[in-house]
């Protein structure tokens, strides 16, 4: 069960009320959203998938990746190759299979070497950091499967065939709203995953893990499972992209792509699961507006905001929500203990 029966708290009330308020503003926004921005909305709501992973990752099972775009770029890659060489109706579905495939099956084996050997903290975002960088040299060296520097273009748009009717979506709202119900499936997925027993475990881990295996927990499988099903969330992303826009490139893979992944996850709230999608919406919109009046004055105000940020919101965006909640919460407490 999605709650497993276990009351919601006021900061979890709250936490559900944001994403209701934030969903209903998505889900009416095509009603006058031109088709232009409407394709960057959506585009939005991918890259905040791909944060949400890493959110998961680095948020709730404590493991900073900065080579996360390479699993965003290996289920982008899955899907293109899959989609364009299967001469079949359920080539895209099966490609979509693939993106989500593909990167679990490298962090699998990449997760069980680093953290069954214990490797951890700035040893684990070095090696996370070359396995980006590997991975996007093998695309721009495998030319003739990935398409070296040019890519790969021409990537189907996804079509489900069931009982002999087919189904495409293409550019537009059809498409939109896929992406929107695999973001919000996802994310409440993970947020469900992480209110019970498990959540418990790798809490107890980021505070202290010898701690947590004196316990009896075996906390490398447990962080390897993060591992694991973060790379498929974030090979997930990278295979709505693919389709959605048509093409795949190396600097999917690349170390730029990750540090923009951790800003936006930094900028929203690292650990709250909907600050990442918030902190992409934020950051994406800046650079969309700075830009059109001045590409060379993008990286310096985004730096620049970025240090602000760090400074005023430490704990990322949504901590004002949560601050508002702690002061309603003691204005509250105050005046029953007047009243009483």
């Amino acid at each position: 069960m999605l709650f497993k029966n276990t009351p919601l708290d006021r900061g979890e009330k709250i936490w559900l009320l944001t994403l209701a308020g934030f969903l209903l503003v998505l889900l009416v926004y095509p009603l006058w959203a031109d088709t232009y921005t409407l394709s960057i909305t959506r585009d939005t709501l991918i890259y905040g998938l791909l944060a949400l992973s890493l959110d998961y990752l680095w948020g709730k099972g404590g493991l900073l990746s900065f080579g996360h775009a390479a699993f965003f770029g290996m289920g982008a890659y899955a899907m293109g190759i899959t989609a364009l060489n299967l001469n079949t109706p359920l080539a895209s579905l099966i490609g979509l299979f693939a993106a989500v495939a593909v990167p679990g099956v490298a962090s699998l084996v990449v997760g069980y070497f680093l953290l069954f050997a214990g490797v951890r903290g700035p040893y684990f975002v070095v090696v996370t950091l070359a396995i980006g960088i590997i991975s996007q040299q093998a695309a721009i060296s495998w030319v003739s499967v990935t398409g070296g520097d040019s890519g790969l273009l021409g990537i189907p748009h996804l079509a489900v065939t069931l009982f002999n009717l087919s189904y495409e979506f293409h550019e537009g709202m059809p498409l939109y709203f896929l992406v929107l119900a695999f973001s919000t499936a996802v994310l409440l997925g993970l947020w469900a995953a992480c209110r019970g027993q498990k959540g418990n475990i790798l809490a107890a881990i980021q505070d202290n893990e010898l701690r947590a295996q004196t316990l009896g927990h075996h906390t490398s499988l447990h962080l390897l499972f993060v591992l694991v099903l973060s790379a498929m969330v974030a090979g997930l992303a990278g295979g709505l992209y693919a389709f959605s826009t048509g093409f795949v490139a190396p600097d999917l893979l690349g170390l730029m792509l990750s540090t923009e992944v951790f800003v936006w996850v930094a900028i929203g709230g690292r650990g709250t699961l909907l600050g990442p999608f918030i902190g992409a919406f934020v950051v994406i919109r800046l650079e969309q507006f700075i830009s059109s009046i001045n590409i060379s004055l993008w990286p310096f105000i985004i730096g620049v905001f970025f240090v602000a940020m760090v400074f005023l919101f430490p704990d990322g965006i949504l901590s004002v929500v949560r601050r508002i909640n702690n002061f309603v919460a003691r204005k509250t407490a105050t005046h029953h203990q007047e009243d009483a």
